[in-house]
């Protein structure tokens, strides 16, 4: 049998860090890991360490944060960041380097030196880029699931190697479906590595149909337009689960949408129906939509009878 394959890991969120727990756990020789540099976070915003990062020093592995890979970028610092990365890659022993959520581009220089393998939340090339897992909650896809393909320098164009799917669940947030996907993920990367070092893993190229770009989720998407159908609305409220949080004003405050359905029910846009225990119905384009957990400014998140009784609805409509 042969040694287990040793594996530079580049990688940022709980996402990634899933992945390496998986090939940690799989005895993987991981000498060193990519990670983005701390950042604030927190109320204090205080330097926080990514769970990538978290998981390595835990483990001991020698861990490098270069803000960029590209050795010509023009600004000093990072085209210097860039030289010294490449120069330790190119210094160490390791098989194939497995990329997860890093959030740095990898240029050529890069992927010239090892085989450099992705693993991508979603049905390839369907959703290809930053966001997959909001985008195909937000767009009604049925299903989703993990691809573990070979990079290049297009972006998630290469050939895949493993492909796994699991349905979207009605009740699924990105949050929820974060989850699965990335204990997919961890699974699925330490099969790919194991079938490759036998030698039983053939790539295949990317169809040319159906290719779909989950473009980086902003904040300004998070307001719901009432004027919408309310089946998209509630797609979009569970999109945006946990960030960045659907909202609506309502009276002039900025509330926070976590959990909404859609139901019948007509009348202007923004119009509240109905307000009780069980939700507070408002009317949208097409349908209405029950806001069942809500928050407001400087709240916690409360089920709609509980936040009723912090918030008077007389007179206000959603807008």
């Amino acid at each position: 049998m042969a040694a287990p394959m040793k594996v530079v890991f580049a990688g940022t969120p709980e996402f990634a860090a899933v992945a390496l727990r998986a090939l940690l756990d799989a005895d993987f020789a991981v000498p060193l890991v990519l990670t983005q540099p701390d950042r604030p976070a927190g109320r204090g915003m205080q330097l926080q360490a990514s769970s990538v990062k978290q998981v390595a020093v835990a483990h001991g592995i020698e861990v490098l944060q270069p803000l960029s890979l590209r050795m010509d970028a023009k600004d000093p610092q990072r085209a210097a960041e860039a030289k010294a990365a490449h120069e330790r890659l190119l210094a160490l022993d390791y098989d194939v380097m497995v990329v997860a959520a890093y959030g740095l581009i990898l240029p050529r220089s890069t992927l010239d030196i090892k085989p450099c393998i992705n693993i991508h939340g979603s049905l390839l090339p369907r959703w290809r880029g930053a966001a997959p897992i909001h985008r195909a909650i937000e767009s009604g896809d049925p299903d989703t699931g993990v691809t573990i393909m070979e990079m290049e320098e297009g972006l998630d164009t290469g050939p895949m190697l493993l492909m796994e799917s699991l349905p979207i669940l009605d009740s699924d947030t990105t949050g929820s479906l974060h989850d699965k996907l990335a204990e997919m993920g961890g699974r699925m990367i330490v099969e790919a590595l194991n079938r490759m070092a036998a030698g039983g893993l053939p790539a295949e190229p990317q169809p040319e149909q159906g290719v779909t770009y989950a473009a980086k989720i902003s904040k300004e998407e998070a307001k719901l337009d009432l004027h919408r159908p309310a089946l998209e609305l509630a797609r979009k409220v569970r999109a945006f689960n946990p960030f960045p949080g659907a909202n609506v004003q309502a009276g002039g405050v900025a509330v926070k949408i976590w959990q909404a359905q859609a139901m019948d029910g007509k009348g202007r846009p923004g119009q509240v129906l109905s307000a009780d225990a069980q939700g507070i119905v408002v009317a949208c384009g097409e349908g209405a939509l029950r806001l069942t957990e809500l928050q407001k400014p400087g709240g916690k998140r409360l089920a709609a009878g509980e936040f009723l009784k912090g918030f008077s609805l007389d007179g206000v409509s959603f807008e």
